[in-house]
């Protein structure tokens, strides 16, 4: 159910790694190379870029998925999102209230310059731990992440979705599949509007 409060967030995982002496002279060649790098070699390092800031969150949320359950609850508040590390990592805090109670959620997204690829970690204050990561990228303006966990004892896929990019507003969609991906239902909509400073 951790997942579940997820952002805003929220798959198939997949880890790159290689012979250390290999990985200590890229990560020495990327040493040297970052500051020189054009956007298209920087590959996907700066996706997020759009999203740094603050913003208003208008959230809905699907109460008991893949219960059948159609009971959606709504939520008001902020995002902040900040740079890390240049653009390859980033922090999200996002903050709402609503009927169903308060919600204090922490992303982190980490950019695999090898892979191209983000990971989002989720993890809320109620629990104060991270989920499992949804891996992925984005292409044509759309971000798509997808991942595993657990939801009430099964094993399910999880689906995130970043879409409607504007640099004023943004949408965000998770959904779960419990049969292999066949079919997804969506749990969490959140609408970003941009703040201004």
């Amino acid at each position: 159910m951790r997942r579940y409060v997820a952002v805003a967030a929220l798959m198939v995982a997949g880890l790159f790694c290689g012979v250390a002496g290999e990985e200590a002279q890229s990560n020495s060649d990327a040493t040297r190379t970052s500051v020189s790098q054009t956007p298209k070699e920087q590959g996907g390092q700066r996706d997020f870029d759009f999203e740094i800031g603050t913003w208003k969150t208008h959230l809905r949320r699907l109460l008991r998925p893949l219960t059948g359950s159609t009971t959606w609850v709504e939520y008001d508040g902020t995002t902040v999102v900040r740079k890390v590390w240049n653009g390859r990592a980033n922090l999200v805090e996002l903050e709402v209230d609503g009927p169903a109670g308060h919600i204090e959620g922490l992303s982190l997204r980490l950019y695999n310059p090898q892979a191209r690829q983000w990971s989002l970690n989720f993890a809320n204050s109620a629990s104060g731990t991270l989920t499992q990561p949804v891996i992925g990228g984005f292409k044509n303006g759309r971000g798509e992440f997808f991942g595993q966990e657990t939801l009430n004892g099964r094993a399910i896929f999880v689906r995130f979705v970043i879409s409607d990019i504007t640099p004023n507003s943004c949408r965000f969609e998770q959904a779960f599949s419990d049969d292999g991906g066949k079919t997804w239902e969506v749990n969490w909509i959140a609408r970003d509007t941009r703040l201004k400073e």
